[in-house]
């Protein structure tokens, strides 16, 4: 029996204003633009249940999706896990916080740890570098606190959804909804792995629940001798779709990192070429400043935007675990 043929993304004009492209760019089941018409009839289902329970923010297609994606399109666990997500937000008090929040520690926070996102892979998305050598949690938490970081962790994803995949999109004519990870475990010996291991676990919980669908690919490289053990673990917590999304890599990691990077794009310490001026860590470099592609992000423009006192750091809590895909910054986030 042939498989039902896809449909064209049905937009809802009350809450889908995107200004920039819809479709995917590949075909792949249950992406925009090739959904079937039962995984389109779930959209409109999972947005009636929760009109009807009184919510009225991020009820847009695309969203709807990623939350429908996360749960195999099970209507009910989408809706469990959207609601969920929203109590979380509304908790930490997120829409007003993205707004207000400052993070001056960031360079010294970025001596143990550097993350950050610079410019696209070769499939236009941004790619999100993580060095986890460095971690101290004792004296990172001199400089700053796990709430800030988590903190922290929640305003970047939520300038991944906007304003960086949106400006990506608009630049590769298509639409970019994930990004292209890369953790580098250089200087992660067997005495730091108990540190790394706990903090991947802790933000793991706040990217699978609360950022689902938005890992496109994980490079891990500088792979040491042990971590097979700690893989073995970590992907226990992972949805088996993302673990095919996730490549471990030992120090000979070049050729296949830079067949998915330009030379261009990738930091010259891995084997590529670009040497930003002041350090590829702190420019922050990709079309999201590109005046050509990039516009002000919807969250900028949101009651509270113009929010002027310092924000307070999300609540510890935000790191149940859960086993939806979501982005970096961790193995375990999709």
């Amino acid at each position: 029996m042939a498989a039902p043929a896809p449909t064209e993304l049905e937009l809802d004009p009350k809450y889908d204003d995107y200004d920039y492209p819809t479709k995917a760019p590949v075909p792949q089941n249950g992406h925009p633009g090739f959904l079937t018409a039962s995984q389109q009839a779930s959209v409109f289902q999972l947005r009636m249940m929760l009109e009807s329970e009184g919510y009225t923010k991020r009820l847009d297609t695309l969203t709807l999706l990623r939350f429908l994606r996360a749960r195999k399109f099970d209507v009910n666990l989408a809706k469990q896990m959207f609601v969920d997500c929203e109590k979380w937000r509304q908790e930490t008090d997120l829409d007003n916080v993205i707004a207000a929040w400052e993070y001056p520690e960031k360079e010294e926070v970025f001596k143990y740890y550097p993350q950050y996102y610079h410019k696209t892979d070769k499939d236009g998305r941004p790619v999100y570098i993580e060095q986890l050598g460095g971690i101290d949690l004792a004296a990172m938490y001199k400089i700053t606190t796990a709430e800030r970081m988590l903190t922290n962790l929640a305003v970047e994803y939520e300038r991944l959804a906007d304003p960086r995949l949106p400006a990506c999109s608009r630049k590769a004519g298509t639409l970019l909804e994930t990004c292209c990870t890369v953790m580098d475990l250089k200087g992660v010996g067997i005495g730091k792995i108990p540190q790394v291991y706990s903090y991947v676990k802790q933000v793991s919980g706040l990217s699978q629940n609360y950022y689902p669908e938005r890992l496109g690919r994980l490079y891990v490289i500088n792979a040491p001798w042990g971590f097979s053990t700690v893989w073995s673990v970590i992907k226990g917590w992972i949805d088996p779709v993302t673990v095919q999304k996730i490549h471990i890599l030992g120090s000979g990691y070049q050729k296949e990192l830079l067949a998915q990077v330009p030379a261009e794009n990738l930091p010259k310490e891995f084997g590529g070429s670009c040497t930003c001026a002041g350090g590829c860590q702190m420019s922050d470099m990709g079309p999201w400043h590109e005046k050509e592609w990039t516009k002000p992000a919807k969250w900028e423009k949101k009651e509270g935007a113009t929010a002027t006192k310092p924000a307070e750091p999300l609540a510890a809590g935000a790191t149940a675990t859960g086993t939806a895909d979501a982005p970096a910054p961790a193995p375990a986030a999709a």
